[in-house]
């Protein structure tokens, strides 16, 4: 006669974890793409990279 599995109350919680903690980076990356896409990001690091360039030896 074999034993019966027992379930515990924690039975699955690792992979819940795992996909709480999937949604929380995809949404931290959307927010960092959409700061990282703003108009003022932009022409912050648009005029940091054309002064740079403009920079004579």
């Amino acid at each position: 006669m074999s034993k019966l599995p027992t379930l515990r109350e924690d039975d699955g919680m690792a992979t819940v974890e795992y996909a709480i903690g999937i949604l929380a980076a995809a949404a931290l990356g959307g927010v960092l793409y959409l700061i990282v896409n703003s108009e003022a990001v932009v022409a912050g690091l648009t005029a940091l990279i054309e002064r740079a360039l403009s920079v004579k030896f």
